[in-house]
């Protein structure tokens, strides 16, 4: 399991370090690579910026993408992996605390596999970052497998 890589698409420092930690307490060992915007997401996916030359044949098993960042919001970075071959199969669950009616609906009408809007409460945050784990970690085929 360790072997598949999360995209953690966030620019909250504190969201990233609660989720790493219920990713840990749950002992998900999964390497957490971090993007700290949409740009930073797509560059990690494509091998451009600061990850030219990386082996994009390597994919996440899953990105966990926010929707309102810095510089691309999620629901451009969404449209973009839809968009490009390489990436359209690739899992993608918006992780976010917008409860918008209208970005849930352009979330899944863009592709998402799932739309979670992030608990307030860290024993909930905990519990659904554990849920989400088992299922697209370890239970989920994903096209990447």
């Amino acid at each position: 399991m360790s072997s598949k890589i999360i995209l953690l698409v966030e620019d909250n420092p504190d969201d990233i370090l609660l989720t790493k930690r219920a990713l840990s307490k749950n002992s998900i060992l999964n390497e957490v690579v971090v993007a700290n915007d949409g740009v930073q997401a797509l560059d990690y996916l494509f091998g451009r910026g600061k990850w030219e030359g990386r082996d994009t044949s390597l994919k996440p098993e899953v990105v966990l993408l926010d929707l309102k960042m810095p510089k691309m919001g999620g629901l451009e970075v969404l449209k973009e992996i839809r968009e490009n071959k390489l990436t359209k199969r690739l899992p993608v669950i918006i992780l976010t605390t917008s409860k918008e009616e209208s970005d849930v609906a352009r979330g899944y009408d863009l592709g998402a596999n799932s739309y979670i809007c992030k608990p307030v409460d860290f024993n909930q945050f905990h519990e659904a970052i554990k849920q989400l784990g088992l299922y697209w970690l370890v239970l989920n085929q994903s096209p990447n497998s």
